[in-house]
């Protein structure tokens, strides 16, 4: 069985800080800072989903305040096996237009979704994602979106 490795503690004064661990150099490097959770949880969400694309291992920590002393939070990281995107389920050739509709689209769900804290997604939800961009127009994807931010916020 694998252990994850033990992220240190950042310096300074306690704040929301995201520690990404880079495996070819066995070292943790922080990605963001901020006073605040929402930007940090964020931050945190789209380096994930970068490094993902990547086909890179993910590991991270979250760091905050509590009590007026850091404190190590949980990450929901899952050890899902990386998917690759799937082809699109239509013979005919998508028009660049249709293309670029359909990433803005996935793109607004998926920062939607980071907003709420939801930044590693299993094979499952990355399915549910693709179902909803395929069939939902761009105004009703904004306003999942917005519903998934709004939530996040609280």
């Amino acid at each position: 069985m694998q252990t994850r490795p033990e992220s240190p503690r950042p310096q300074g004064a306690p704040r929301w800080v995201a520690m990404f661990h880079r495996p070819a150099t066995q070292t943790w490097r922080a990605a963001a800072e901020s006073p605040h959770r929402s930007p940090v949880l964020h931050a945190l969400g789209e380096m994930t989903q970068t490094l993902r694309a990547r086909g890179e291992e993910v590991t991270c920590a979250l760091w905050g305040p509590k009590d007026g002393e850091w404190h190590r939070f949980d990450t929901p990281l899952k050890q899902a096996s990386r998917s690759q995107p799937s082809p699109q389920a239509s013979a005919a050739e998508p028009t660049k237009l249709a293309q670029r509709m359909t990433g803005r689209r996935h793109q607004v769900l998926m920062s939607g979704l980071s907003r709420a804290g939801l930044y590693d997604l299993s094979p499952e939800d990355e399915a549910t994602v693709q179902a909803l961009v395929e069939r939902l127009d761009e105004a009703a994807v904004r306003r999942v979106a917005h519903w998934l931010a709004a939530a996040g916020a609280r």
